[in-house]
């Protein structure tokens, strides 16, 4: 279930301009870090799946990927490559409920801005998305 960006309610001057794309197959999750970075006035797309994240991505430039490792098919390390690969000036956030040394390495080894563990502080985690483009 991808879905398009929501009106903008408040909007904090600090965060304006911020774009993400949440990648996440679950849904719960998903819209709800959604709509808490909505509020927040980060223009925020999402997808469920990695290949839907990959289209979304050639039609719309984001700043930041906060990309789940575990999902069907297309999971986040292959998914992680072909945004490296595509788009080198997006940064990717892994995230993840299977933390393992294996795959935080995997990932940092492919381009990944940066590792959050599940469950994510959603504060932490636009910190760090912040950071890894450079917003303050």
């Amino acid at each position: 279930m991808d879905q398009n960006p929501e009106p903008e309610l408040a909007v904090n001057r600090d965060e304006q301009g911020l774009r993400l794309l949440l990648v996440d197959d679950e849904t719960a999750f998903l819209e709800s870090a959604a709509k808490v970075f909505r509020r927040k006035g980060i223009k925020v797309l999402t997808a469920t799946r990695g290949s839907s994240a990959l289209d979304i991505l050639a039609a719309n430039p984001v700043d930041v990927v906060i990309l789940d490792v575990k999902m069907p098919g297309l999971d986040g390390i292959k998914t992680l490559e072909r945004i490296t690969a595509s788009h080198p000036e997006t940064r990717v956030i892994l995230l993840t409920g299977h933390a393992t040394m294996e795959s935080a390495a995997q990932g940092m080894q492919h381009g990944a801005a940066g590792y959050v563990v599940k469950p994510a502080d959603l504060d932490e985690l636009l910190d760090k998305a912040k950071k890894a483009c450079g917003h303050r």
